[in-house]
C-alpha cells in the first residue's frame, strides 16, 4: 500500500526519482509470442515542451509508477475544462467545441506516439428534450473501432443513448431516447456474455439492456432481488444514506460472472470540496434476477474510473475495488471492508484494461 500512496503524490505534488521499466508482461512468464499489458492506471504526463507530456502510469500488478518515453497532449490529462468524456479499452473518448467526438489510442501506453489514431465519430444528434454536451459514459463492444462489427455506445446525462459503428462506411447514429428516469444518470457498459450494452437504473433494482442490430429499440428489462444483505449497524446505515451513491455493472471475461457494484461518496470538508469513497458493495448476479451480496470474488480486482469498469485477475490487490477518480485514488478490500488512498486531482482519471500484443 505504500506503493500506491506514494504514487498519489505525482498527480500534482512533487516529481520522485523516475522509474522507468518494461511494460509489456509475458502472458505465461516464458519466451513466447504474444503478450499481455498488465492493467495501469494513468497518472499524469510529464511536461515536455509543445503541449505534450511524458505518459506515467501506475502499473496494477506491481503497484508502482512508471515514466513512459511515449508523448500525450497534455490537454488529455490537464485541461479544465476536461476534453475527455470517457474511455474503453484503452481509447478515450473526446468532445470538444466543434461538437465531433473521437476516439483517440493517445494515453494507450502501448499505441504509438509518433501515430497516434484519432477517429471521429459522426456528427451527434440531439433528440428533442435531450442534450448531447454532458457525457455519462462511453462503451465499446470490442477492443478497436477499427473492427468491423464494433459498437460505440455514448450514455448522455437524462434520456438519451447513442450507439454508432465506426468502420462502416456513412456510418451514422442510432439515437435511443429512454423512458424510464431510472435510467438517466446511469453509465452504459457492454455484456460480451449477453452480446448486448446494459445500464443499471438507479438503486440497482433494474437493468437494462439494449441490442443496437435491431430495430427495436426497447430494453429487455431484468429486476434484480437482492440476497444475504449484511446487518449494518446504525452509524454504517447513516452514513450510507448520507452519501452520493452510483451503480456500475462489471463483467469477468475470464469466469463469466457479472457483478453490480454500489459505489458510495462523499464530499470532503476540508479546503476545496472533493468526493471521497466511503464505501463500496459487491454483489453477484445470476440469470435468475438474483443480487447475492459477497465478500469474496476470488483473485479477481475491479476496475473503476472513468472508463468502462473491467475484471482483471490480479496477485497484488485480489477481492479488491482499484478507484481511479478526479478526486482520489483508493483501493477498497472486500473482505476487510476497508479503504486506503487519498484524495488527489487527476485529470484523466481512467483504468487501461490489459492489452494482448502479438509479435
Amino acid at each position: 500500500m505504500y506503493l500506491l500512496l506514494s504514487c498519489l503524490s505525482r498527480l500534482r505534488i512533487g516529481k520522485p526519482a523516475s522509474v522507468r521499466s518494461s511494460l509489456l508482461i509475458l502472458s505465461n512468464g516464458f519466451s513466447s509470442s504474444s503478450v499481455q499489458t498488465p492493467p495501469c492506471s494513468i497518472i499524469c504526463a510529464d511536461p515536455c515542451g509543445a503541449g505534450l507530456g511524458k505518459l506515467v502510469i501506475m502499473n496494477a500488478n506491481e503497484g508502482k509508477c512508471t515514466d513512459l518515453e511515449k508523448k500525450v497532449p497534455l490537454e488529455l490529462v490537464d485541461s479544465d475544462p476536461m476534453v475527455t468524456i470517457g474511455a474503453s479499452h484503452g481509447w478515450v473518448a473526446t468532445l470538444k467545441d466543434d461538437g465531433v467526438v473521437r476516439l483517440q489510442d493517445d494515453l494507450n501506453p502501448v499505441a504509438s506516439d509518433t501515430n497516434p489514431k484519432r477517429i471521429p465519430l459522426p456528427p451527434l444528434v440531439t433528440l428533442p428534450r435531450c442534450q448531447t454536451q454532458i457525457v455519462t459514459n462511453v462503451a465499446m463492444s470490442s477492443s478497436s473501432p477499427k473492427d468491423e462489427d464494433c459498437v460505440v455506445a455514448i450514455k448522455f446525462l437524462g434520456p438519451q443513448l447513442s450507439f454508432c459503428r465506426p468502420a462502416q462506411s456513412n456510418s451514422e447514429w442510432i439515437n435511443i431516447r429512454i423512458a424510464n428516469p431510472g435510467f438517466f444518470s446511469s453509465r452504459v457498459m457492454y455484456s460480451k456474455k449477453d452480446d448486448m450494452f446494459r445500464i443499471p437504473g438507479s438503486g440497482g433494482h433494474l437493468i437494462g439492456s439494449w441490442d443496437p442490430r435491431t430495430e427495436d429499440h426497447n430494453p429487455k428489462i431484468q429486476r434484480l432481488r437482492f440476497r444475504n444483505l449484511p446487518e449494518l449497524p446504525k452509524t454504517k446505515r447513516e452514513l450510507l444514506d448520507s452519501c452520493y451513491r452510483s451503480e456500475h455493472l462489471v463483467e469477468s471475461r475470464t469466469t463469466g460472472e457479472t457483478f453490480l457494484v454500489k459505489w458510495y461518496k462523499k464530499a470532503t470538508t476540508k479546503d476545496t470540496v472533493k468526493m471521497k469513497t466511503k464505501a463500496v458493495m459487491v454483489f453477484k448476479l445470476d440469470e435468475k434476477g438474483n443480487a447475492v451480496y459477497t465478500k469474496d470474488i476470488g483473485d479477481l480486482c475491479i476496475f473503476l474510473s472513468k472508463s468502462e469498469p473491467f475484471c482483471s485477475s490480479s496477485s497484488r490487490f485480489p477481492n479488491c475495488v482499484d478507484i481511479c477518480d478526479v478526486d482520489e485514488a483508493a483501493i477498497a478490500s472486500l473482505e476487510y471492508d476497508s479503504i486506503i488512498g487519498g484524495t488527489c486531482t487527476n485529470g484523466a482519471p481512467y483504468h487501461i484494461p490489459p492489452q494482448n500484443i502479438d509479435y
